[in-house]
Formats: C-alpha cells, structure tokens, sequence
C-alpha cells in the first residue's frame, strides 16, 4: 500500500473514522482538509445496496446540479443541418459528424462529453470501442442522444453531472470545488443524494443507501449520515 502524504496525514487526523458527520459539519471538514495547492474538486460516493449485475438493478442517470460543479465542460455534438445550428447557438464546443469520428479513431479527445442526435447513432456508434471505456459513448439515459441538442448543450454547460452504479455498487460524483460556498456544497450534495434516493430500483431488497462519504480530490474521505434522508 502507497505510503500517504504529510498533507493528507495531517488532514486525516482531523477526521474522526468512526462518526457519520451531519451534512453541514462534513462539507466543512471536506473544505478544512483540502491540503493541495489548487482548487480541489469535491466529490461524492455513495455505497448502494444494489446488485449491479442484475439488469433490474442497473442505476444510471444524470441531472443539473443547482450550482454546477466548478468545471467547463467541453462539449462535442454529433449533429447535421438545424441541429448543427442549434448546438452552436448553444455554445457547444465542437460540431460536426463524420469529420470528428475519423478524428477520434486517430485518437483525438479534447472533449468532455459527446451528444449525438439519434439519426447519427449509426454512425456515432462505430466508435463505441474508443468512447466506452472511456465513459464517454453518448447514451439516452443521461440524455446525450437526443434531437433537444439545444437543451442538452445548456444542461452541460450548467452542471450536469452523470451518475452510474459500479461493479462494486458505488456511485462517484463530482458536487463542486473546494472554493465554492459551504452552502452550495450542501446543496448539490443534497440534490445528488434525493435523486439516488429516487432511482432506487423496486427489486432493490434491503438497506438501500448503506452509506455515504464526501472528500476533496487529495483530502481523506469523512462519511456523511444520510438516514435524514432516507425516512
């Protein structure tokens, strides 16, 4: 195991591992124990009771968060004609169709996210060997495939974060950045947290949020009660 650095050492023992912090007090330790010498991003894990190898239990989504996350997203849309125009009226980054998958399979990725209109899944499609595995493959669900291009390009650009259950029933979510406000902290940790709650599949059997837990992006993890919310 990695040693851990003095930084995260010392931030470490201001955490108590054997508490769940109420919301307010965790994002406050989570801004008190950013150690780096950059604006860290503030990230959020839920452990889901959940079987996620099961289809019927598959979580998957995205939403806005009501502050954004801190990030400009680059935005790459898939789109011909109108839908082409609309995404540039949106302030989509990149706009084309098979221009920019000729691209990629020559291994170009300066975006963050792809949206595609569904008339060019066909195409788009081809690339799901390269996009896959990077999470980036647009998919109905979180609202990439779309003809709303409009819509999709101002919701990523507002915040819209992605959310999916792993293999070992998490879900990470990025909720802001270490110099946002404590209260905008909670907040987006809230609405991520009401929104799992609500996507909780109905063949889900017992505990369904076991637990959860906030940290910056080089600070320790300090867990969160979530039972307020789960009433």
């Amino acid at each position: 195991m990695a040693k851990k650095g003095k930084k995260y050492q010392e931030a470490a023992k201001l955490v108590d591992r054997t508490k769940a912090y109420d919301v307010a007090e965790a994002i406050a330790l989570v801004k008190e124990t950013a150690k780096a010498n950059f604006d860290e991003t503030v990230e959020a894990a839920f452990r889901l009771g959940v079987d996620p190898k099961k289809a019927d239990q598959q979580i998957r989504g995205a939403m806005v968060l009501p502050h954004g996350t801190g990030k400009t997203q680059r935005v790459l849309v898939f789109a011909k004609g109108e839908k082409a125009k609309e995404a540039e009226a949106a302030g989509a980054d990149y706009i084309g169709d098979a221009d920019y998958i000729n691209k990629i399979n020559q291994g170009w990725f300066d975006f963050d996210v792809v949206v595609a209109t569904p008339d060019m899944m066909a195409e788009v499609g081809k690339l799901g060997r390269v996009l896959g595995p990077k999470g980036l493959m647009p998919n109905p669900k979180t609202g990439t495939v779309t003809f709303e291009v409009e819509k999709a390009v101002q919701d990523i650009k507002a915040g819209k974060v992605e959310y999916r259950v792993d293999k070992s029933s998490n879900v990470h979510v990025p909720i802001g950045k270490v110099s946002f406000d404590e209260q905008k902290l909670i907040e987006n940790f809230v609405a991520i947290t009401e929104t799992l709650i609500k996507a909780k599949p109905q063949a889900a059997k017992g505990k369904y949020m076991k637990n959860a837990s906030v940290s910056s992006t080089m600070g320790p993890g300090i867990r969160v009660d979530v039972s307020s919310f789960v009433r």
